[in-house]
């Protein structure tokens, strides 16, 4: 397991603590995106999820990784990070994002994908060696042939596409 040193302040003092890769099931993973997700509501299946602990136990964060929702990227070889979130610890996300990626792999997958708005800088991705495709998306999921509720206007437009390197 892959770990960094986190800082924390107990107003006694500062001390480190580690952080691991850890398992954890769906619907835990689930219910930490209900709990600390920013714009996202939970997702409704997944291949695989990955979790970030202190070494006390405490989950931090959590990636869901599932298939594309991009039907023309769905080719049985591609994998989507489709949630990930985490309670604002310092490298959770870089770690998450490198630790997907590995277990991609493993399981014989050659690529792994996932999306950004725009006004999110990406830091976290590129520290975990992921390179910026371009934009992408930006259309509505309602159809005359399939309709559906409107996306929620924070979420509408293009996004930035990403690619595990």
């Amino acid at each position: 397991m892959r770990h960094t040193e986190r800082s924390r302040d107990d107003g006694v003092g500062v001390y480190h603590m580690s952080l691991l890769i850890v398992p954890i099931d769906f619907a835990e993973a689930n219910a930490f995106v209900e709990k600390f997700h920013r714009h996202h509501k939970p997702v409704v299946g997944c291949k695989f999820c990955v979790a970030v602990a202190t070494d006390g136990g405490e989950i931090v964060g959590v990636a869901i990784v599932g298939r594309p929702v991009a039907r023309m990227l769905d080719t049985g070889w591609t994998l989507e990070v489709n949630r990930l979130c985490t309670d604002g610890t310092r490298n959770a996300c870089s770690m998450l994002y490198s630790a997907a990626w590995r277990a991609a792999r493993a399981l014989g997958y050659k690529r792994l994908i996932t999306y950004t708005l725009p006004v999110e800088g990406g830091a976290s991705l590129r520290a975990a060696n992921w390179k910026e495709i371009g934009a992408a998306g930006g259309g509505n999921w309602d159809r005359v042939s399939r309709p559906r509720i409107d996306t929620a206007a924070l979420l509408r437009g293009q996004k930035v596409l990403w690619e595990a390197a």
